[in-house]
């Protein structure tokens, strides 16, 4: 693979440029970077949009949004934990009409590329919720959270069996429009997330989103009890990217030609690549924006010098590159000369010392 220059002018001066070339291609959709906002962390992206423009990332993926308004759970939702969160929201959100009425039509004016999440107690639910949207339009892909207890079947969850979790996108997919990207978003708390990964492409995935949060506890030594009101919570941050990277390797490794996109304590660009080594085509940020409301767009130019550092002309080219059979097609790394090295990460706990609640 060739180093990319400047062009023009003496050759002898001609440089290496330092940033790799960001676009990519998702389910279809042409994306001007791999970097998207993650579910729930952003909402609509409304606040973000005051610490950069969240035009440049590649999408803005919405909170999860149900049908009806909901209140959420009880406080305390959130407790910080070593290297990361857990939380218990509980969909908090103002439903569907309100969300297309609102912030729907801001994203779009706002010029923003747009995935909607979507969540749901019963089947039915998920395939009204897409009927609407597909009313609407004014979005790019769909993502289906289907982290949420199925209150027709004792409450257990859509995502941990493969026969629930395919009922739910194959009536998505029934619903919506048949030229919309639908996701997936599995869950880690199952035995095999590759037969789970399965149920769902063969119900009418386009792609997948992975992963979903980890069921955690943390307990006061104060009150004796659970700190959480909801008792346990999805636990996020850097301390599940080992195990988010290890679903994203399994899944391309199992379905090569299946967009994925990665997420799970992602908080530099170095970390984005790791994903898009192990086989993701794009990524989201969530926590790390509670700490670093400007993480996307940071992470977004730290990637494509990470990328370029190590030869390669677009990001595109790095996608699932952990899977080669040999090293014979590994590009020369880019002179250093002319390339500014990435900040160094730190690893102290204070990083994560961002709530506030």
């Amino acid at each position: 693979m060739s180093a990319a220059v400047v062009t023009g002018g003496d050759p002898d001066r001609r440089q290496p440029t330092e940033h790799a070339d960001t676009g990519v291609e998702l389910a279809g959709i042409d994306l001007p970077s791999p970097i998207l906002t993650a579910s729930g962390c952003a909402a609509a992206g409304r606040e973000l949009d005051a610490f950069f423009d969240i035009t440049e990332l590649g999408a803005i993926v919405t909170k999860s949004i149900m049908l009806k308004p909901r209140a959420g759970r009880a406080t305390p939702r959130m407790s910080e934990t070593p290297s990361g969160m857990l939380n218990s929201i509980g969909l908090q959100g103002p439903g569907i009409d309100a969300f297309i009425e609102n912030d729907l039509t801001w994203l779009n004016e706002r010029g923003a590329r747009t995935i909607v999440s979507i969540a749901g107690e019963t089947v039915e639910e998920y395939g009204r919720l897409a009927a609407k949207l597909r009313s609407s339009g004014g979005f790019d892909a769909i993502e289906v959270n289907i982290s949420c207890p199925n209150v027709a079947d004792r409450g257990q969850v859509f995502a941990c069996r493969a026969e629930s979790a395919a009922q739910v996108v194959q009536t998505v997919r029934r619903s919506s429009d048949s030229r919309i990207p639908i996701f997936a978003k599995l869950s880690p708390d199952v035995t095999d997330i590759v037969e789970i990964a399965d149920a769902v492409i063969r119900a009418g995935a386009t792609g997948l989103s992975l992963i979903n949060t980890l069921l955690g506890l943390v307990i006061d030594t104060t009150t004796m009890r659970p700190t959480l009101a909801g008792t346990t919570g999805g636990l996020s941050g850097p301390a599940i990217r080992p195990v988010a990277l290890r679903c994203v390797w399994q899944v391309h490794q199992a379905f090569p030609t299946i967009p994925i996109i990665g997420m799970g304590g992602i908080r530099s660009g170095r970390d984005a690549l790791e994903f898009l080594l192990a086989g993701a085509t794009a990524v989201s940020v969530g926590t790390a924006v509670f700490h670093d409301p400007s993480a996307p767009s940071r992470i977004h130019t730290e990637l494509a010098r990470e990328v370029r550092a190590r030869g390669f002309d677009r990001v595109q080219d790095v996608i699932g590159f952990a899977h080669r059979a040999d090293d014979r097609d590994v590009p020369s790394p880019a002179s250093t000369q002319h390339t500014t090295p990435a900040p160094q990460e730190t690893s102290s706990l204070e990083d994560w010392d961002f709530i506030t609640e």
